[in-house]
């Protein structure tokens, strides 16, 4: 941590600090973007929070630039900063929050989201083996087909999951709940894994996931079992095509994005459905949709036609 940013800027960073931890942002995250912040902080030159303003924070992203940090990065810094100035604001230290203005970079858009097709998904899924398969099968396919995000499933509760109704009430970014309608294969599915849960090491213990040794399934072991059953499937025979891609468990919630858009789905309801803040977000997938229509073009056959000049 800079000492000397932490000195001069200390009320704000603990405020911005006790924000992310109240609004359930991850240690990861935080010490991410307190690092950013101050970053940025380090730029303005003793500059008064309250009087920074659009062009500061666009100075410090067009520096980023310049030092050639991608789109990703670069966007990544910007939300940091959006989230300073949100806390900030929240707690009327600031009166507005500039960096709501500053645009996203464009470019990222045009980046094709990794995803899985239908099929190669039933392949991953059928990797799945052992003792605990069922409930492994169970969290993938809620990242899948019904698109939570990692940390979504490590803290789905029993309580969250609404077996009559075949859905889930999820906690997704920011403490925000959302309401999931489940497939009905998939709410099956689900009443059989928590009819099948082991019983868990304390009384208390609500997840629905729970690991052998009866604690809530944590966000490093989902990700290592995904991971060892996508190394599992790269090395199948056939699978070719996936051994350059870099999968995670991020990956399969794109692969829900983009199965949604391609069915049609109202991009506003794939919105809510992902759990996003903005439909800037959601866009990204439908680069996927103007691929296929491009591929569809092609296919089309003219008739031989002869042209002649003049």
């Amino acid at each position: 941590m800079n000492t000397d940013i932490w000195i001069d800027y200390e009320s704000y960073l603990k405020v911005f600090q006790v924000w992310m931890d109240d609004a359930g942002y991850t240690s990861a995250t935080q010490k991410a973007y307190i690092h950013t912040v101050q970053d940025f902080l380090k730029q303005a030159s003793d500059k008064q929070v309250e009087k920074m303003n659009k062009l500061d924070i666009m100075t410090y992203l067009t520096r980023a630039r310049r030092k050639g940090v991608s789109d990703q990065t670069r966007n990544r810094k910007l939300f940091a900063i959006r989230s300073f100035f949100k806390s900030l604001k929240d707690m009327e230290m600031v009166e507005v929050n500039p960096a709501m203005d500053v645009k996203l970079s464009k470019t990222e858009r045009n980046q094709l989201p990794v995803f899985l097709e239908e099929n190669d998904l039933s392949v991953f899924l059928k990797q799945i083996e052992g003792r605990y398969s069922s409930r492994n099968i169970a969290i993938f396919l809620l990242m899948a087909y019904a698109g939570l995000r990692v940390g979504e499933v490590h803290r789905l509760n029993i309580a969250d999951f609404h077996q009559e109704r075949g859905s889930l009430h999820v906690m997704g970014k920011g403490r925000k709940w959302r309401a999931v309608p489940l497939p009905g294969a998939l709410a099956q599915i689900l009443g059989q894994v928590l009819g099948e849960r082991r019983d868990p090491n304390r009384s208390i213990e609500t997840s629905f996931f729970i690991s052998q040794k009866g604690y809530r399934l944590s966000i490093r072991q989902i990700q290592t079992i995904a991971q060892q059953t996508f190394t599992k499937l790269q090395e199948q025979e056939g699978q070719e095509g996936l051994q350059d891609l870099k999968l995670s468990c991020h990956k399969l919630r794109h692969s829900f994005a983009t199965m949604m858009l391609r069915q049609g789905t109202d991009i506003r309801i794939v919105k809510e459905l992902m759990g996003h803040e903005s439909i800037e977000t959601t866009m990204i997938y439908t680069h996927v949709s103007d691929s296929q229509r491009e591929e569809a073009m092609q296919a089309i056959q003219l008739p031989d036609l002869q042209l002649t000049s003049g």
